[in-house]
């Protein structure tokens, strides 16, 4: 009775929707008030509890959303604190979206997220089954069922059990995260919170797909349990050619090995890959979803993915990826574990989007990447004659240029790859273009990326990841970095190593002026470009929980096919050195050696 009774609220009210305009508007309203007063008296009633809280220092969304340690957020009120300042924040809350990548605390959070939902006047929320959806997921749903927003319980790449992160964001109408004007809002919330809402009694089964609805206060309140992978496989297959990647893997012209590093990827990679597109079992490893990721670090890095670089040297596979925890990042490897940079991984895509149909049919608008990531696809867009965007790091920054019709494809040197089919990077979305360009070109990985380099010449990259260092030190060396660069005579001079010489061109702290909306967002990088276009960047990552984590990114150009498979690191070195000289990041940080190099 009460599973077909919460159907029939959502059929009813899907109706109203329907006829309210087409037939007699007063009989409408007057059939369905005495419809949720009905329902009303069949539903068991919870009210609201106001409960009094204080605010907590430094509840201010970094790139993407709140990111703290597991043991902040279970402390007494820490989230409640928080998810109330979203839903003040958000201007029309009607209906969200819930899900998260299944880490440690996901369970607890996404319950409360619902109880607070029912006391601030949600009317509907969409809660993916177990709390279970992808970042892209989520963006894909938003769109899709056109919700106003959705709440993401992640940490994305950092470290899941109970010593790990936990984190929480909120993403927009339009599927992206939260512009900044929303996050500082959120913030300046968190700071004068005196009280927040929730009901307590409140308990939803996530774990039967269906509808569920609930009396609160006299206002009905609907839970819709979603499979967490139909709504975004349906959206692949409008993108993709399934067909053709299904015959190409079928045939045994390429052994693939995807590794969803235990995260929330495992069961989209097992429905898509392998239910769908016939990959063989064992192309997939690490596909069940744990809270602490098995105890791996589910970042999809040389270094954190070392298992899968393994198995690719092998040279039994192909073609091989890695997903981090949440799904919205990549890597790709060819045979021999060779290592596709994300910045060329952007640009080869860009250059063979006739492969895939969505762009067949929907055209090109323009491209898109963040400051810190090497100018290859800009070499591309230069040919073709489409715009191309350098943004500050945050996938936001490019929802306001896909809004606007400007950008079809955007990336991350941070292995972050997408289009505009949601407001997310989407990392199967990546492995799925590539497999698509694999299947209609017919080449190797490896002979896809030296014909580019033929093509276009190659963009050598490297980053170097200083993590959780103290911050106080690191923040010295920023400023250190700006008063340096604020001298008269520091552009123009001349820096050698070895028998490399640079002269300095540009150097400034990175600003960019959105062209869409007129927002301006300062300080995301001090740059030094040398006059050969050669560039080192210094920033402070927003994507960690604790400490500070320094990012230097070199890059340079090279046109002489002979030196186009040179080891980047050889080739990078002299300006790494200068690099480290300019910064004195040794001293500052007593750091060694980078605790990750990609």
């Amino acid at each position: 009775m009460r599973q077909s009774l919460n159907q029939s609220v959502v059929d009813c009210y899907s109706f109203k929707s329907h006829i309210s305009f087409k037939t007699n508007p007063q009989f409408c309203l007057t059939f369905f008030s005495a419809l949720k007063d009905l329902l009303n008296q069949t539903m068991t009633s919870f009210t609201i509890t106001t409960v009094p809280t204080k605010p907590f220092e430094g509840q201010k969304p970094g790139t993407s959303g709140l990111r703290k340690p597991v043991k902040t957020f279970i402390q007494k009120d820490y989230s409640e604190n928080f998810i109330q300042a979203i839903l003040d924040a958000a201007q029309d809350k009607t209906k969200l979206v819930i899900g998260g990548d299944g880490r440690y605390h996901n369970k607890t959070v996404v319950q409360t997220i619902v109880q607070m939902c029912a006391a601030n006047n949600v009317k509907h929320v969409i809660v993916g089954q177990n709390g279970i959806l992808s970042t892209p997921a989520v963006s894909a749903v938003i769109r899709k069922r056109q919700t106003n927003g959705g709440i993401i319980l992640t940490a994305s790449h950092n470290p899941g059990g109970p010593n790990g992160d936990f984190g929480i964001k909120f993403n927009t109408s339009n599927g992206g995260p939260a512009p900044e004007s929303v996050t500082n809002h959120i913030y300046e919330l968190s700071k004068d919170l005196t009280q927040y809402k929730i009901v307590n009694e409140l308990t939803v089964d996530v774990l039967t797909l269906g509808v569920q609805t609930y009396n609160i206060s006299g206002n009905v309140f609907t839970v819709e349990i979603i499979d967490s992978v139909e709504d975004y496989l349906g959206l692949m297959r409008e993108i993709f050619d399934f067909n053709t990647i299904k015959s190409y893997l079928s045939s045994g012209s390429l052994k693939i090995l995807i590794d969803a590093m235990n995260g929330v990827m495992g069961p989209y990679v097992k429905r898509i890959l392998i239910e769908e597109l016939g990959a063989p079992t064992d192309s997939a490893v690490r596909c069940e979803s744990l809270e602490d990721f098995g105890g791996h670090h589910p970042d999809p890095n040389l270094t954190y993915a070392a298992d899968l670089v393994k198995q690719l040297e092998s040279g039994v596979y192909g073609f091989g990826a890695a997903f981090d925890g949440d799904g919205d990042r990549n890597m790709i490897l060819g045979k021999n574990a060779f290592f596709v940079t994300p910045s060329d991984s952007l640009a080869v895509l860009a250059d063979n989007l006739d492969c895939i149909p969505y762009f067949k049919i929907g055209g090109v608008k323009g491209f898109a990447r963040s400051m810190p990531t090497a100018g290859a696809v800009d070499l591309v867009a230069k040919k073709i004659n489409k715009e191309i965007f350098e943004t500050p790091t945050g996938w936001k920054f490019f929802g306001n240029l896909m809004d606007a019709q400007k950008c079809s494809l955007c990336g991350e040197e941070s292995f972050g790859t997408g289009s505009d089919h949601i407001r997310e990077k989407d990392g199967l979305w990546a492995v799925l273009a590539w497999l698509s360009v694999l299947a209609n070109t017919k080449i190797s990985v490896e002979e896809l990326l030296i014909n580019h380099w033929n093509k276009y010449g190659r963009n050598f990259f490297t980053r170097y990841d200083y993590e959780n260092c103290e911050a106080n030190p690191c923040n010295e060396m920023m400023t250190q970095l700006e008063t340096l660069l604020s001298q008269t005579d520091f552009v123009g001079n001349t820096f050698k190593s070895g028998e490399k010489e640079y002269k300095v061109l540009i150097a400034d702290d990175f600003s960019y002026k959105d062209p869409i909306d007129g927002s301006l967002t300062t300080k995301q990088g001090i740059r030094i470009i040398f006059s050969d276009g050669s560039r080192i960047i210094f920033r402070l990552s927003g994507t960690g929980s604790q400490g500070a984590t320094i990012r230097l990114y070199v890059d340079c150009y090279e046109s002489d096919s002979s030196k186009f498979r040179t080891d980047a690191q050889q080739v990078l070195r002299p300006l790494i050195d200068i690099a480290l000289q300019i910064s004195k990041l040794k001293e500052f940080t007593g750091r060694d050696a980078p605790t990750v190099i990609t």
